[in-house]
């Protein structure tokens, strides 16, 4: 095992028995990959990650959880090592973005994403940005694409930053609001009539 991969036998006894529970969904899981249920770990809507309902406050070890975790097709939540399978609870996306740093401007700008554990990501086709709208609040929930199937939820003053860049375009015969990268429209809301 990497000196850089997380050892989850420490957090066995806080795993619940696999029995019933079936592996990521496609995601194949190596012959050493023991499947081992759920683990108490969850990442709560802010992005603190917490083991056994107290926070991790290292926030060296948040990052090296981090690089083994992944979503499977079904949208659950898995640390996997080379030796071991674990699923944990994720209130919303398992990151946030707390910053935006864009470059240039006009439809050929590009904006650059900082996560709340130091990743830097780029918008554009492999990280792209999607906005949904709380349907009992209204309020909108942007996020960007990351690897492994994971997101990361803008923060409210990322989120309107890019309003401010933000311009209306036609689309499909709709009006849509929504910001240039790179030569792509990302929409982040159709504009009542």
């Amino acid at each position: 095992m990497s000196e850089n991969t997380p050892d989850l036998r420490s957090f066995i006894g806080a795993v619940s028995p696999a029995g019933d529970i079936a592996g990521p969904v496609g995601i194949t899981l190596g012959p050493r990959q023991a499947l081992c249920g759920d683990i108490d770990m969850r990442i709560g809507l802010d992005g603190t990650w917490y083991y056994l309902g107290s926070p991790i406050g290292r926030k060296e070890l948040v990052k090296l959880f981090s690089t083994v975790l992944h979503r499977d097709d079904a949208g659950e939540y898995w640390l996997l090592t080379p030796a071991e399978a674990c699923r944990i609870q994720v209130e919303d996306a398992p990151f946030l973005a707390v910053a935006a740093e864009v470059s240039g401007s006009g439809e050929t700008q590009t904006i650059t994403f900082r996560t709340n554990i130091d990743e830097t990501v780029a918008l554009g086709a492999e990280h792209p940005l999607r906005v949904n709208v709380d349907p009992q609040t209204q309020e909108p929930r942007p996020y960007v694409g990351l690897a492994r199937g994971l997101e990361a939820r803008l923060t409210r003053s990322v989120y309107y930053q890019l309003v401010d860049l933000a311009v209306e375009e036609m689309v499909e015969d709709a009006h849509i609001y929504g910001i240039w990268n790179g030569g792509r429209f990302f929409s982040i809301g159709q504009l009542e009539e």
